[in-house]
């Protein structure tokens, strides 16, 4: 996922795919506890992902509250 992707969702969106983001990193750090892990380099490219669209959001609204 790249930040231009996300910059064409709407808040909700994002916020669906946050939650979804951060269930899959709760089941890969479980998988990973009890040595059922296979694609270690996930845990990773997920915790990246959730930051992105942290950023994103974050973002929109510091420019929501300039505009004001």
């Amino acid at each position: 996922m790249k930040a231009e992707d996300l910059k064409g969702k709407t808040p909700d969106e994002m916020t669906g795919e946050l939650l979804q983001l951060r269930k899959e990193a709760f089941n890969l750090r479980f998988q990973a506890a009890s040595g059922q892990l296979e694609n270690t380099a996930r845990i990773r490219q997920v915790r990246r992902d959730i930051a992105r669209i942290k950023t994103v959001q974050g973002k929109a609204t510091a420019d929501a509250a300039a505009k004001k």
